[in-house]
């Protein structure tokens, strides 16, 4: 039962995203979780309102699966999968942690300073969550895309534009870690 708690190898879960990379190449679809939201925002109405909400979202609602999978599949590989061992992480990752105000590094993959709802509902945690929001937000819908769209999906079919946006998210996951992160906390 332990190898199941062990996180796939990449010579089999590679293998497995390339298999449906190619099978929604094939039928012509296109991968990208923010693509949902908007679809949401039809079903809901926003089409009225906004023109970019007014589209045919019923040839997308294929693409709700995807959330749906990735909500249960969080749930299953948290609650059912997880092996809940203490992370080895490195003593200099551990001291910049702790300096940042973490307690117990490494024991949790999500640090209750971060996901507890003591955090989550404090003022500097609704700030973040609605700075944050929106920066990702009007971040997808300038880049034409999301993180997963673009590197899986626009990677795997060899288009520029998602070349640049992604090192463009590397670049800015580079900036806030170690540029403004550490000012936030």
């Amino acid at each position: 039962m332990d190898y199941i708690l062990q996180p796939w190898p990449w010579y089999v879960s590679g293998p497995c995203i390339a298999i449906v990379m190619f099978l929604l190449l094939y039928f012509g679809r296109t991968f990208g979780m923010s693509s949902n939201l908007r679809t949401m925002c039809a079903i809901g109405g926003a089409g009225k309102h906004v023109k970019f909400f007014n589209y045919d979202w019923k040839s997308h609602k294929w693409n709700l699966v995807v959330v749906l999978g990735a909500i249960v599949g969080g749930f299953i590989a948290h609650f059912l999968l997880s092996n809940p061992i203490d992370m080895d992480l490195s003593e200099a990752t551990v001291k910049d942690l702790s300096a940042l105000g973490f307690n117990n590094v490494g024991q949790s993959l999500l640090p209750l300073e971060l996901f507890s709802w003591d955090a989550v509902l404090s003022i500097k945690g609704l700030s973040i969550l609605i700075v944050g929001g929106f920066l990702v937000g009007f971040g997808t819908r300038y880049a034409g895309g999301c993180t997963s769209g673009h590197a899986i999906t626009g990677l795997s079919s060899l288009q520029l534009p998602s070349l640049i946006a992604v090192i463009g998210f590397f670049l800015g996951g580079l900036i806030m870690i170690h540029l403004i992160f550490p000012i936030l906390f």
